[in-house]
């Protein structure tokens, strides 16, 4: 759930700040993180067999709902930053699961063509600038095999009042680059523009920090 970048470049942490990085997972149980997350995943479908890969993995909580949710599919995350990576290793480590964690670029993901039936990403695309978001839509396009889907969940346009006045906690912490096609709407048409067929918003949800949706894509 952290930013990305190609290597050598800074990236976002996922809280901000890297000294903020340990308090993550706290954050994360009061936000109601693992109800998306759940919900995301009875979106995404995943079968025995499958390969998913978690897009921004964070500290790796959504991988190791994958990976409980279909102990049969092949799960993988990837993060740029290796704090972060460094507390789902160990969360991975004491759960005991076979989940294989990578540290790499969303923008430059490090996996050949066609090697994922599934790419799941949360809260992590609103740490990329529109160019960034975009380079990371290709790049999940070309990692999902045909037929292979693409599920989001994200911050999106505030759709009331209550929504927008939340979403003005977002725009502060991640900044007005990163956050603007996300908070604006534009999340849907950047996923169609990218390449993807069936794209759907699936859900919208009020949350304390503004309207999260969630997202399903195909890739042809």
């Amino acid at each position: 759930m952290s930013g990305a970048r190609d290597a050598g470049e800074s990236f976002v942490p996922a809280l901000g700040k890297s000294w903020l990085t340990p308090l993550y997972d706290s954050v994360a149980m009061l936000s109601g993180e693992r109800f998306f997350k759940r919900r995301l995943l009875e979106n995404a479908r995943i079968r025995p067999g499958h390969d998913v890969l978690d897009l921004g993995c964070g500290t790796g909580t959504l991988a190791l709902m994958a990976k409980a949710v279909c102990r049969q599919a092949r799960v993988h995350g990837l993060d740029r930053d290796p704090e972060i990576l460094s507390i789902a290793r160990r969360k991975v480590a004491v759960s005991g699961s076979a989940i294989t964690l990578h540290e790499g670029s969303a923008t430059s993901p490090p996996f050949a063509d066609g090697s994922f039936d599934r790419v799941l990403t949360t809260l992590m695309l609103h740490h990329l600038t529109t160019p960034q978001k975009r380079e990371a839509l290709a790049g999940a396009l070309r990692i999902l095999r045909p037929g292979g889907e693409l599920h989001i969940a994200d911050w999106g346009k505030p759709h009331n009042l209550a929504m927008r006045v939340a979403a003005m906690i977002i725009r502060y912490v991640d900044g007005a680059e990163t956050t603007a096609a996300n908070l604006d709407g534009q999340l849907q048409m950047l996923v169609e523009q990218a390449g993807f067929v069936d794209v759907e918003e699936t859900q919208r949800w009020m949350t304390p920090f503004g309207t999260l949706v969630f997202l399903r894509a195909v890739r042809r």
